[in-house]
């Protein structure tokens, strides 16, 4: 599956400028769904460096993304020809009506 995940509130707590404390469960369900062969975007608001600095956030807690942003690594956005909705299979978000359910479910959900 191609997953679209959120980084503040849904990673990490919403700290925004900042970064948070990472959300319990948040890197090591992500690096188990990496390892079961799921492509990973990152799905966020930030831009610039502080989207860089949510990117080596990740990268430290062991988490690359096949794409960032984009529908794929090669995609360059202009936002004249391409939305910024990615197209994934699953988003995991703290914007999800009823709100975040919480890592733990999402393993459930996904990984069982």
């Amino acid at each position: 599956m191609i997953i679209a995940v959120d980084f503040d509130g849904t990673i990490v707590e919403d700290r925004y400028p900042g970064i948070g404390k990472p959300k319990r469960f948040a890197f090591k369900t992500l690096r188990e769904l990496q390892r079961r062969g799921h492509l990973l975007i990152l799905w966020t608001y930030r831009t610039g460096k502080l989207l860089e600095e949510a990117i080596d956030f990740c990268k430290k807690n062991g988490v690359e993304f096949w794409a960032v942003n984009a529908n794929s690594p090669d995609e360059e956005f202009d936002p004249q020809t391409v939305s910024r909705k990615v197209l994934a299979d699953v988003y995991i978000d703290d914007r999800n009506f009823g709100g975040f359910p919480g890592w733990g479910a999402v393993w459930q959900a996904l990984i069982g």
